[in-house]
C-alpha cells in the first residue's frame, strides 16, 4: 500500500452509512438508501455487515449507532501517556480556578478535545472528550500551532485553511502568523469570541523534552478572562499545572 493506492470504496461507502445513523440518529434501509442514493438492497447489507461488527445496533429494523463507539474512544483515551499524566492535575486546576479545563492535542491538522474537567462555575458550552475543531479558532489550538515544526504548520494552514466559526476567529493569514510568533515568544495564547461567542480561553503548550505533546486550556466568560489581573492569575495556575504535567510524564510521580 502507498499514498497513490486508491481507497476502497465499500470501505468509504460503510463509513458514509455511520455518518447518516449519527445525523439523523438511527434509520432504516429506505431511508439510508433515499439519502444515499443506492438501492434499499445495498443500504441493508451495509447495516446488517455494521450491526455484525457491533458498532450498530438493529432495533426493530431502526438502525443506530451503538456504544461501541464510546468504549473504544475511552480505551484510546486512557491509553495515552499525555491523559494518564494530566488527568489528576487537570481536576485540581478546575477545581482552583472554578473554570473549565481542557487537554487539546493535534491530530490530522485539527484539534481534539482528549479530556475535559469541570469547575464549580464552567461555562456550558457543549465541549466533549473527541470535539474536532480548527487550530487557528482558538487559544489552545494556536499555542500548538506556533510551536510545531514551521513546515508542519505551513501544510496545515495550506490543507485546512481558516474557516471562521466566528466574525471574530483570524481568518488572515498574515494576523494569525503574526500573532503565532507573539504566542511562540511569550509561551501562551490568549483570545475571546473566536471559537464561541462570550467564550474566552487561555492556552499554553506542553512540551517535554522539546517534544510538543499537546495543549491545556481555561475556559472562562469572555469579561473574566479580559481582567488583566485575572488573566495573570489564571497564567501562573496554569504553567504550574503544566510543570506538574511534565514531571509526572516524565517520572510518573
Amino acid at each position: 500500500m502507498t499514498d497513490a493506492t486508491p481507497p476502497m470504496s465499500s470501505v468509504l461507502r460503510a463509513f458514509d452509512v455511520l455518518t447518516v445513523l449519527w445525523e439523523v440518529n438511527g434509520a432504516g434501509p429506505s431511508e439510508v438508501a433515499t439519502r444515499m442514493d443506492i438501492p434499499k438492497s445495498t443500504a441493508h447489507v451495509y447495516l446488517h455487515t455494521l450491526e455484525e461488527t457491533g458498532y450498530v445496533v438493529n432495533d426493530g429494523g431502526e438502525y443506530r449507532l451503538s456504544h461501541q463507539f464510546l468504549a473504544t474512544g475511552s480505551r484510546i483515551k486512557h491509553r495515552n501517556s499525555l491523559f494518564q499524566a494530566a488527568e489528576p492535575k487537570l481536576r485540581e486546576l478546575a477545581m482552583e480556578t472554578g473554570e473549565l479545563i481542557t487537554l487539546v492535542i493535534e491530530e490530522a491538522g485539527q484539534s481534539v478535545i482528549l479530556h475535559k474537567e469541570t469547575g464549580d462555575r464552567s461555562l456550558e458550552l457543549g465541549i466533549y472528550s473527541g470535539m474536532i475543531t480548527p487550530l487557528h479558532s482558538n487559544a489552545t489550538g494556536k499555542a500548538i500551532l506556533a510551536n510545531l515544526p514551521p513546515e508542519r504548520t505551513d501544510e496545515i494552514i495550506e490543507i485546512h485553511g481558516l474557516t471562521p466559526l466566528t466574525e471574530k476567529t483570524v481568518t488572515d493569514e498574515e494576523r494569525l502568523r503574526t500573532e503565532l510568533d507573539s504566542i511562540r515568544e511569550q509561551g501562551y495564547a490568549v483570545d475571546w469570541d473566536q471559537q464561541v461567542k462570550g467564550m474566552g480561553l487561555i492556552g499554553a503548550p506542553i512540551e517535554i523534552d522539546a517534544e510538543l505533546k499537546g495543549a491545556v486550556g481555561i475556559a472562562g466568560p469572555t469579561g473574566r478572562i479580559q481582567d488583566e489581573t485575572y488573566q495573570t492569575t489564571l497564567r501562573q495556575e496554569l504553567q504550574g499545572t503544566i510543570d506538574s504535567i511534565t514531571i509526572k510524564y516524565r517520572y510518573g510521580t
